[in-house]
């Protein structure tokens, strides 16, 4: 047991785990969120601005009792609005391409978190998944892998120390000691928000299964029927109807749905953990074609990445830099089209 509880600490004090998932957290929810603003330009004014009919005022009387804080209600003015929306799009860009990680993702929370409260009756699940995985990162190092942050890191140690004055070595051991605690808190910090990720995603799915346990229409297998015939769910009204056609098909999913949820917090440390995942993640690209709610599910798609391991993404990486490797090869072996190629005189060949 003591054995343990020491694995333990010296993993949550030493070492950072799932980096690459934290920065798959990091690009999936900051290009969730810049698309989310792009796709809802057009009625930004409508639904956030002073054109919304929930105005500015309305929202700080509902702060009042709620506690919920915004900068859009800083200011009526129009322009201060369109500042701010502009600040919001460049902020989740930059928190997806990860540059200057630490204090952008503290920004892109209070956005998400200002643009949430202020339009709090018009969310969804998605909204709130992205608001709290937005506060959850900021105290992760979500910037250490696939970010401008990680590539300034390399072509800095790549540079090297030339040009550092030396230091004393009372001044040295200081700066060593200084830069351990920082490492060790920042590494602490890290392991504890991905490990809250975690635990969240368990608690949604667990509570979203047994929730579904308690409806009669999840027991007998026509919760789907029921959510395919909703207008407000319907996007394409003749693809919900040719699935609703396949009765054993929609209770026989239903069953499944249910099953996984309750499962999945039950799996996590098994080979069953991957099937697990492959349902759920056939389940949200269901509900974002049949049910219309493309943010819900990608929200939830790029959350079951905090379970893959980091091995599975450097994999991806490799495979993605050999991929490249060949396509530049490939290209440099072409000649540009338009100039005549030159082919070895066969005579040489035909004499032998």
């Amino acid at each position: 047991m003591l054995t343990r509880v020491a694995t333990l600490l010296t993993l949550l004090l030493e070492q950072p785990i799932s980096l690459y998932a934290a920065a798959v957290l990091r690009i999936g929810y900051g290009f969730l969120y810049f698309t989310f603003l792009l796709r809802e330009f057009p009625h930004h004014d409508e639904i956030w601005g002073p054109g919304s009919p929930w105005t500015p005022t309305l929202a700080r009387q509902l702060f009042d009792q709620t506690g919920w804080v915004s900068i859009l209600t800083l200011s009526d003015s129009r322009a201060y609005f369109e500042v701010c929306y502009a600040a919001a799009l460049v902020t989740s860009a930059l928190f997806m391409l990860g540059w200057r990680t630490r204090a952008v993702s503290v920004l892109f929370a209070v956005v998400v978190a200002s643009f949430h409260a202020k339009a709090i009756f018009m969310t969804d699940g998605g909204d709130n998944l992205i608001l709290l995985m937005a506060l959850y990162l900021v105290v992760t190092a979500c910037g250490r892998r696939w970010s401008l942050d990680a590539r300034r890191a390399r072509l800095r140690a790549s540079a090297g120390k030339a040009g550092r004055l030396p230091l004393s070595q009372a001044s040295g051991e200081l700066r060593r000691h200084l830069h351990d605690a920082r490492l060790t808190v920042i590494t602490v910090l890290h392991n504890c928000g991905m490990l809250v990720i975690a635990a969240q995603v368990c608690f949604l799915y667990g509570a979203a299964g047994l929730y579904k346990v308690q409806g009669a229409s999840w027991g007998n297998g026509t919760a789907l029927h029921y959510a395919l015939n909703l207008d407000l769910f319907r996007p394409w009204p003749w693809l919900s109807t040719m699935a609703d056609r396949h009765v054993l098909l929609i209770a026989l999913t239903c069953y499944l749905t249910v099953l996984v949820q309750v499962a999945f917090p039950f799996v996590l440390f098994g080979r069953l953990k991957y099937p697990a995942l492959i349902v759920l993640l056939s389940m949200h690209v269901g509900i974002a074609v049949f049910l219309g709610l493309p943010l819900f599910s990608g929200a939830m798609i790029v959350a079951d990445a905090v379970f893959l391991p980091d091995r599975f993404y450097r994999y991806l990486g490799q495979r993605w830099r050999g991929v490249a490797r060949r396509t530049d090869t490939w290209e440099a072996e072409t000649p540009p089209r338009g100039e005549p190629v030159l082919v070895p005189p066969q005579h040489a060949f035909s004499r032998q």
